[in-house]
């Protein structure tokens, strides 16, 4: 099929979108000011489009399709091996983080618009998303996406625009209310958030965050659905200007924090997480007109999050029958049917585990779900950087450097993280300034994932140029053997694209990952 490059560009603005970006976000931005705008709004962003801009145009000269239900399956096939990609179907669990996240940023908007209980509205959106979700669900496709992009579009307008009215003394009237409420809200750094203390943290760390996000699979491939090279630039343009237009919709977190100037909310204290739907309710529930206007806004910021979490669920359900029970467990399953039944029961155990989770986010939040969330995404996109960079870059990669960049970044991003502030606490370790990310009760996980791509580069890098010393059960990396022909068939990659030609005539291998592929798809591949 040949899309509109202006679809399929609006189609890649919602995927790299979430309810995170349109409601958790902003209620940092509300919190701690100008530095929480400029981390999110403009250098998140910057490293995120210059690597789209950069990997998308790239991918496409090297790209070829291999059929893999999820990025576990794809690692499996590029660089041939059971293992790695036993290891990232593991590391895929970290992603029920963002599910939890989009859960409560749903269940705040819906709880706010209603009335209601946030654990009631919780366990009601669960069963609802989970439950539709094990019969099939609904899969996301190019003009889908664009239309829902159409409307968070207008979504994104309507809250960008909603604060107009403090700047009725122009830009320095607006600093000055902001400066009225808390002068560390007007400051490019705020030394007291956990965040946003310093310049690494507000543009180096999040400038390299942003460009590892853009490696998400789902996100580097869609180019590939353009049949005309012509086509990229408007693609790549319309993509950008629609993402970037979303990102801006953090400044939403100032205008709540100037309706909100001591948090509260009718003798109620607002967390990080509800300062965006309480903004929304309390504004648009005047008159008619302003009451649609913010029916549409709550249905926009509904519709981001459940495009999303259907990927989600999706593809981690996918990716646990497929690439952890079939390989452990397929010699005791005789039966393909039963894998739709153990799919089924996946996503059941998905659901209890996000109430779960949710639910004591929702009561005992650390500062925002947000940290919650990164902290598991960070780890998981950290560990996958750079093997995704080297398995679309490099023609003749094997599971070496891969492996070892891996390996790498997990243990820098949870010695990081974890094992260094332990230490820093018990008095153990004293790294002078760099004590600063490592204390608190708050942590902010850019600092590990930022200090893990680029170790995990830098030894993905010297691993791949570094001689290896051969012994005679070993050939090259970009050798063929008949092991590798039996995993390559595992993961359904043909022989002779695999690497059974000589080097110079081998074609390069990568995927546009479909993580949303229905049970049908599952069904197929264990027949």
């Amino acid at each position: 099929m040949n899309f509109s490059p202006v679809f399929v560009g609006l189609s890649l603005a919602a995927a790299m979108t979430s309810a995170a970006t349109f409601v958790i976000n902003p209620g940092l931005v509300a919190n701690f000011g100008i530095s929480g705008f400029l981390s999110y709004g403009i250098f998140f962003p910057l490293g995120s489009l210059l690597s789209l801009i950069i990997l998308s145009k790239s991918f496409r000269k090297y790209g070829r399709s291999v059929q893999a239900l999820s990025l576990a399956g794809w690692i499996g096939s590029r660089f041939k091996s059971k293992g790695y990609a036993l290891f990232v179907a593991l590391l895929s669990v970290l992603l029920i983080t963002f599910i939890v996240l989009i859960i409560v940023a749903l269940t705040k908007v819906v709880a706010q618009a209603l009335n209601a209980g946030e654990l009631s509205v919780l366990a009601a959106l669960i069963v609802f998303i989970f439950g539709y979700m094990m019969f099939g669900g609904a899969n996301s496709m190019v003009y889908t996406n664009a239309i829902q992009s159409m409307v968070m579009v207008a979504v994104a307008l309507i809250m960008i625009g909603s604060g107009i009215q403090f700047f009725e003394d122009g830009l320095g009237g607006f600093f000055g209310k902001l400066t009225a409420i808390d002068p560390d809200l007007v400051q490019p750094t705020n030394a007291n958030s956990p965040l946003f203390r310093d310049f690494f943290e507000i543009v180096v760390a999040q400038f390299i965050v942003g460009i590892a996000v853009v490696c998400q699979p789902h996100i580097i491939t869609k180019s590939l659905l353009l049949k005309k090279e012509k086509d990229v630039n408007t693609f790549l343009t319309t993509a950008a200007i629609v993402q970037m237009l979303f990102f801006l919709v953090v400044v939403a977190g100032l205008y709540a924090r100037l309706h909100f100037p001591d948090r509260m909310q009718n003798g109620v204290a607002l967390n990080n997480d509800s300062f965006i739907s309480a903004y929304v309710i309390s504004i648009f529930s005047g008159g008619v007109s302003a009451l649609l206007v913010g029916l549409l806004v709550i249905l926009g910021l509904i519709s981001a999050g459940f495009s999303t979490i259907e990927g989600l669920v999706q593809s981690l359900s996918t990716t646990i029958t497929t690439d952890i029970i079939k390989p452990l467990f397929g010699r005791h399953i005789h039966n393909p049917a039963r894998y739709i039944m153990l799919n089924r029961v996946t996503i059941a155990t998905l659901a209890v585990a996000t109430f779960m989770i949710a639910r004591d986010q929702l009561l005992h939040p650390n500062l925002s779900v947000a940290i919650f969330a990164q902290n598991g995404v960070y780890a998981y996109f950290s560990i996958l950087f750079t093997p995704i960079i080297l398995g679309v870059f490099s023609k003749h990669t094997g599971a070496r450097a891969p492996l070892a960049a891996s390996g790498t970044a997990m243990f820098v991003y949870f010695a990081v993280y974890y094992g260094l502030p332990a230490l820093v606490e018990a008095g153990a370790l004293d790294l002078g300034y760099v004590n600063t990310y490592l204390s608190g009760a708050v942590r902010n996980p850019a600092i590990a994932a930022s200090a893990a791509i680029v170790l995990s580069a830098a030894v993905g890098l010297i691993m791949l140029v570094a001689p290896r010393k051969k012994t005679k059960n070993d050939g090259d990396d970009g050798a063929f053997s008949h092991k590798d022909e039996a995993n390559s068939r595992e993961y359904g990659v043909n022989s002779r694209e695999a690497g059974a030609e000589p080097a110079q005539n081998r074609r390069f291998l990568a995927s546009p990952f479909p993580f949303t592929n229905s049970f049908h798809s599952i069904k197929k591949t264990t027949s």
